[in-house]
Parts: structure tokens; C-alpha cells; sequence
């Protein structure tokens, strides 16, 4: 019978492996734990830049009504009392995200409710009789022209990368608005960013556990494999097995960062450009999201791109055609050959758009299942 170095190897030191691995580790396992990029933490990892915790992987905002995992993650840090409030800059007028009664205020000049909800059927009134066959249509039909083309049309094209008209309806299920002055994004019961930012949660996680950064899984998979009994793969599951059955789609992203000779660019940590005529979808400055006070600010420029080999995964394009892919890998891992040795989970290899909660939810859940 083999005998293993570690009872498992975690593929991928993001939120996901990095939850597995400590509760393995808690329970007496032996976990190694690598990662292709040369740090920890996956896509929450943040780079101290100017001493300011600069997201490098794009905007993370904690938030989650998980009651369970709100209590797990505050067993290893605090978090301060930052709430995500976007601003939108359309043609250099600025709008307040969510949909509220500043946004409807900002387009029409109405103050009440029940003024703001006539404005809106009156918009939506030339096409209330659509049967929405894309996005284009779907957003006409539930908000009419001027939302969508002031705050929809040009941030999601930029976003998909197509035209408005060649997005699948299903993308807005329904549009959300607010009949109060409320402009905080999210309707969770708690919300905040690490005090000390993520690097501090991911750090804590990953205490009295075997990191190695820099390693390419896929360049020694058959020595690595040996190294442990069991293999929680949380990569590209189209990757893992050699895109066989087809590619899976994603959209990606690039980021511009600056360091700016000044102690505040935007006044707000997030604010989204919706012109279609402006390349980026949004600029984040960093020091926002912990109410920072130095001379110096961060600023970073977000732009939507096609996914290539060269570039990193963000988006699944979780529509029919890539859907039905996804199903025919899922049937290939759950083959006893795969079974017996493989785990699978987080964003990657579940093809699904995961906020933190929903990654730490799901981890649990395989950590309780297999241990």
C-alpha cells in the first residue's frame, strides 16, 4: 500500500484552499498547500503600495447575511465599517448606485416615491410589450430608455465586450431599485473590508500550514499527485483535464495602477464610468476601502478584455452553449478514476461568479463532507 508525504494537496492557495487547508490542518491532516503565482490569497490578495493596501486583483468588498461564516472569518480578523457605495460618471455627471431615490433624483429631479415610480413606468410604457429576446431589450422593458442608456448600455458592453443586443437576456434577471435615499450596494447584514486588509485573513488562514508559491501544478502534476492521497483541485476545471472536451469561456481583465502626488483623486473608493466612449469600466482608489489618511493615493484603472492563456480568468460566461460544457466536464470528474483521488471546488473549477461568502460557504461544505 502507498504511503503519502500529505493526506492532501490543495491546488490553489485562493479563499477557497486556503479555508480547506486550514480546517484539514485543524483536524490533524497533513496539507501542502501550492500555487502558481508567487504569493497567497487567489484574487483577494493585496499589494502594500505607498502604504496603502492596493486590491491587486480588482475591488473586494466583504459582505454575507451567512451567519456561519460571518462568525468564521471574524475568528481571524476584525473588519472596519466600510460600505460599498459606487458612484457612476456618465459624460462627467455623477449618479449613485444602487438604483435610489438620488439616482432617480439625478436623472429626473424627482423627490418622492411615488414620483420616481410614475417616471418609471412612464419610461418603460413604449415597451412594456416586449417579449425581451436580450439584454437590450430586457433592460428597456423593465426601466426604460434613460437608465439604460445612461447607466446600463455602455458599462455592460464594455463588460461583455459585445453589443447590448448580443447579450442574453437572462444576464438582468430584474433591475433593483430603491424607493429610499439608501446607497449602500449590498443588502447583506454585514459588510466591511479586513482591518489590515486581506492578506491579514488569507495570513491567519494559512497559519501552521505548508505554503509553496512559485509552482506550476501542471508542469510536475504526476510528482506532486504522489505527494499526497487525496488532491483538492481548485484551477480551470476545463484545464485539469487538457480542454479535451472544448474551452470554456471567460471574460478577463486588465488593470492601470498609479501612485497620484495627492491625498485624494475621487472621494470614493469605487466609481464606475458607463460611457461607452471611456475605456475602463471603473477607476478604484484603494485607500477608501480603509478610510486611509496618507499624503499619497492609489488609483487603479479596470479594463474588460477577451480571455487568453496569457491572462487570468475572471468571469464565467455562463451561458447554454458553455453551460452544457461545464455539465460534460462535472460527469468526467465525477468518473471513479477521478473520484478516488480528485476534490473539486471553488470559482475556477465550479465555473461559477462566487462572492467571498459564497467561496467560504462552499468550502465549508466540502471540508464537512470529506473530513
Amino acid at each position: 500500500m502507498a504511503t503519502f508525504q500529505y493526506d492532501y494537496l490543495v491546488v490553489g492557495a485562493g479563499l477557497f484552499g486556503a479555508v480547506f487547508a486550514r480546517e484539514a490542518t485543524q483536524t490533524g491532516k497533513r496539507v501542502l498547500v501550492i500555487d502558481k503565482r508567487c504569493h497567497t490569497g487567489g484574487n483577494i490578495y493585496c499589494e502594500q503600495i505607498a502604504g496603502i493596501n492596493v486590491h491587486k486583483y480588482g475591488a473586494h468588498i466583504f459582505h454575507t447575511s451567512n451567519q456561519e461564516v460571518w462568525d468564521y472569518v471574524n475568528q481571524f480578523v476584525s473588519f472596519n465599517r466600510y460600505v460599498n457605495s459606487p458612484i457612476a460618471n456618465y459624460r462627467g455627471k455623477l449618479y449613485n448606485l444602487p438604483f435610489n431615490m438620488n439616482t432617480f433624483y439625478q436623472l429626473w429631479g424627482v423627490t418622492t416615491p411615488d414620483e420616481a415610480k410614475a417616471k418609471i413606468e412612464e419610461q418603460r410604457a413604449p415597451f412594456k410589450h416586449l417579449d425581451p429576446q436580450n439584454l437590450e431589450e430586457q433592460a428597456l422593458f423593465l426601466g426604460g430608455k434613460d437608465l439604460y442608456e445612461t447607466l446600463i448600455k455602455g458599462y455592460t458592453e464594455k463588460q461583455w465586450g459585445r453589443p447590448a443586443t448580443q447579450i442574453p437576456a437572462f444576464i438582468i434577471k430584474r433591475l433593483p431599485f430603491r424607493f429610499t435615499f439608501d446607497n449602500n450596494y449590498f443588502n447583506d447584514l454585514y459588510q466591511g473590508i479586513p482591518n489590515g486588509g486581506y492578506n491579514a485573513l488569507t495570513n491567519a488562514l494559512f497559519e501552521g500550514v505548508e505554503v509553496r508559491t512559485g509552482v506550476n501544478y501542471f508542469e510536475n502534476k504526476a510528482e506532486l499527485d504522489g505527494l499526497a492521497e487525496r488532491v483538492l483541485y481548485t484551477g480551470k476545471i476545463d484545464e485539469f483535464f487538457d480542454c479535451k472536451l472544448g474551452q470554456l469561456e471567460y471574460r478577463s481583465l486588465h488593470f492601470e495602477t498609479e501612485v497620484l502626488e495627492r491625498e485624494n483623486f475621487q472621494g470614493n473608493a469605487v466609481v464606475n464610468y458607463t460611457e461607452k466612449s471611456v475605456p475602463y469600466t471603473r477607476i478604484l482608489e484603494h485607500k477608501h476601502f480603509e478610510f486611509g489618511t496618507q499624503e499619497k493615493t492609489v488609483v487603479t484603472r479596470e479594463y474588460p478584455h477577451e480571455f487568453s492563456k496569457d491572462n487570468e480568468p475572471y468571469y464565467p460566461i455562463n451561458d447554454n452553449v458553455n453551460n452544457r460544457l461545464l455539465e460534460q466536464y462535472k460527469a468526467l470528474a465525477n468518473e471513479p478514476v477521478y473520484q478516488q483521488k480528485y476534490l473539486f471546488g471553488g470559482r475556477l473549477a465550479d465555473y461559477k461568479y462566487y462572492d467571498m461568502d459564497d467561496t467560504i460557504e462552499a468550502a465549508l461544505a466540502l471540508t464537512k463532507r470529506e473530513l
